[in-house]
């Protein structure tokens, strides 16, 4: 058998249906969709220049972006319509800083989705033989859920921002053509922004996936079991009090049931003598 086949058999897939490695493989999943929708991202919008002297027109400006938008490295030539002196303009803006943030996050948590998913398949039974294995997966759990958080809402402003500098409305305000009444400037093409939009989706789901997994792996930690102990050991010595209790307060009434019984045997000895006196009192008459 090959080691491949060994390591397949060696491993446990059942824990998959678990809450812990299930949201693992989610997380997994999200972050490739996470990373591949903002990094693999390219587009661009085209425009058009009218100028009254249709030799000095240009009816396709073809402006192309992408990853990291660092918008204000991309250059483009548009006409002035004043003779064939060309004007050359950049976009405004750069969003470099959070999306390079963002897709960052989401490499490093797939990464370690994966080994932790890994980890839980075919080494369960190290990942459970002490507290640190455990504790060191919570402590990262919170860590990333911090990020993915951060990462996200900084993202979400960055995508704004970037729409914003690619309007092709916002670009054709940049043109010294465009704000002479004669010349005609329009907006061709606009950019499709639909993978980035869902790359935010993603960014913000994934937040809520490890956010709600870190309860499920506190409860592998000794911290949960622990605090289970604490709140049993109260409950234990609280019901033994009441047994303890429950036992005097039945003894006593054991006992004062019997002395009860003591006291009522003479008071009926004494009530079997008294005939004796009337009898005595007779035979005297």
């Amino acid at each position: 058998m090959d080691p491949v086949s060994q390591l397949a058999s060696a491993g446990s897939f059942r824990v998959l249906k678990e809450p812990l490695a299930f949201l693992r493989a989610l997380e997994l999943l999200f972050a490739i969709f996470a990373f591949a929708t903002c990094g693999g991202y390219s587009g661009g919008l085209r425009l058009s220049v009218d100028c009254v002297n249709k030799t000095e027109s240009n009816l396709s400006i073809d402006i192309a972006f992408a990853y990291p938008f660092r918008l204000h490295q991309v250059t483009f030539e548009v006409p002035t319509c004043e003779g064939k002196e060309r004007q050359k303009l950049a976009l405004i803006g750069d969003s470099s800083s959070s999306a390079e943030f963002f897709v960052t996050v989401a490499v490093f948590a797939f990464l370690y989705s994966l080994a932790a998913t890994v980890v839980y398949i075919f080494f369960q039974n190290k990942y459970r033989e002490n507290n640190r294995g455990p504790l060191i997966d919570f402590i990262v759990t919170v860590v990333f859920s911090f990020l993915w958080l951060v990462g996200s809402s900084a993202w979400a402003k960055g995508l704004s921002d970037v729409k914003v500098a690619t309007d092709p409305k916002e670009v054709l305000l940049l043109m010294s053509a465009c704000k002479q009444p004669s010349n005609k400037c329009m907006a061709v093409h606009s950019p499709v922004m639909s993978s980035l939009n869902t790359s935010v989706v993603f960014g913000f789901l994934n937040f809520i996936l490890w956010a709600g997994n870190i309860w499920f792996v506190f409860k592998e930690t000794g911290w949960h079991t622990s605090g289970q102990r604490y709140l049993s050991d109260p409950m234990e010595k609280h019901s033994s009090s009441y047994n303890q209790g429950g036992y005097n307060q039945d003894s006593y009434g054991s006992s004062s049931g019997y002395s009860q019984q003591a006291s009522l045997g003479p008071s009926s000895d004494e009530f079997g003598q008294q005939p004796a006196g009337p009898t005595s009192f007779t035979n005297q008459i």
